[in-house]
């Protein structure tokens, strides 16, 4: 054979070759991301009743992750702040089939505002990602004879006040305990299995407010049945910027904010943490799911498990500090 074929052919030959080898690589790459899925049908617990923010991103998640390979469900498991649903996943078993809608409640307020805890919101947990935040949103029954936050502190040393909240541990309740100190008044909690229940008596006057999650409370200021009086946020929301905060309301230095984040038991292999770490950040990287997300008043923010970690520990320690000061208890 001339050398000059000869040429040719071990080229298209290394060409062949290599698009072999590519392949390869590819299908054993795939095989071991397959892998790492986990094998059985995935169960995310949410700790509150349908209709909220954990409930909504829970339902997110199940819906875009049906395509790989494995049965999603989501399963409502509310009472005791949380409580119930997060020592649930606790006590299951580390295969990653498992997950929470994990939030400050459950994994930062709570092991300071309960004695004891049946979990430990620590070393009971595989962190996977953060995956959103929400400001609370003020809102008053709207026969309460209040608009601004100093309207409503000035009624609420005048009158007795309540605010209901989706249980005690949650941020909705702590910011209640947050406003009580930094106003120096002292309305009543009122704690609720969630916040499906709290409303029906909002409306009906039986609380005076509540500090209801954005995407949960939002709604109903827009269809006129509560007052919006402010958000709990450092900076308004993108979703009402109307609404003032109410640092810059009268009470500077108010911040409370609730955050979600998804976890597993304590020992998920570390393959299969990344990988559902990976898929997750796939979801909420997608425009239908970030659009819908954001007309709720929730900022998407996925990132590693051990940012997840880090964010955990921080806010424990803050929550411990409000706990404290306030001498909020557990109703």
């Amino acid at each position: 054979m001339p050398v000059r074929l000869r040429r040719i052919a071990l080229r298209q030959l290394f060409i062949a070759s290599g698009v072999l080898l590519a392949g390869l690589a590819w299908t054993l790459t795939a095989q071991a991301q397959a892998s790492v899925w986990p094998t059985k049908p995935i169960k995310i617990i949410v700790t509150f009743p349908p209709g909220g923010a954990p409930d909504t991103l829970a339902r997110v998640l199940a819906d875009k992750w049906a395509a790989l390979g494995q049965p999603v469900t989501v399963d409502n498991k509310p009472g005791a702040g949380g409580n119930i649903g997060a020592d649930f996943v606790a006590k299951s078993p580390g295969d990653g089939s498992t997950l929470v809608i994990g939030t400050v409640g459950t994994h930062a307020i709570n092991a300071s505002l309960y004695d004891k805890l049946p979990y430990n919101h620590v070393k009971d947990f595989t962190p996977i990602t953060f995956l959103a935040s929400t400001p609370n949103l003020l809102v008053v029954n709207k026969n309460v004879p209040a608009g601004t936050v100093k309207e409503l502190i000035e009624l609420a040393k005048k009158s007795p006040l309540s605010f209901g909240s989706s249980g005690s541990g949650t941020s909705i309740h702590l910011s209640g305990e947050l406003f009580n100190t930094l106003a120096g008044v002292k309305m009543q909690h009122i704690p609720y299995k969630g916040r499906a229940q709290a409303v029906p008596d909002l409306l009906g006057g039986r609380i005076h407010m509540i500090f209801d999650n954005m995407p949960s409370a939002l709604p109903l200021v827009k269809s006129g049945d509560v007052k919006a009086i402010a958000v709990t946020s450092a900076a308004r929301s993108s979703a009402a910027p109307n609404i003032p905060t109410i640092a810059e309301s009268g009470l500077p230095g108010f911040e409370a904010t609730s955050w979600f984040a998804l976890l597993g038991p304590a020992g998920i292999a570390r393959d299969v943490q990344l990988r559902i770490n990976q898929e997750t950040a796939k979801v909420l990287a997608m425009p239908d799911v970030k659009e819908k997300l954001a007309a709720l008043g929730l900022e998407v923010a996925a990132g590693t498990p051990e940012a997840l970690s880090a964010l955990m520990q921080g806010e424990t320690a803050k929550w411990a500090k409000v706990v404290k000061e306030s001498g909020a208890k557990p109703d």
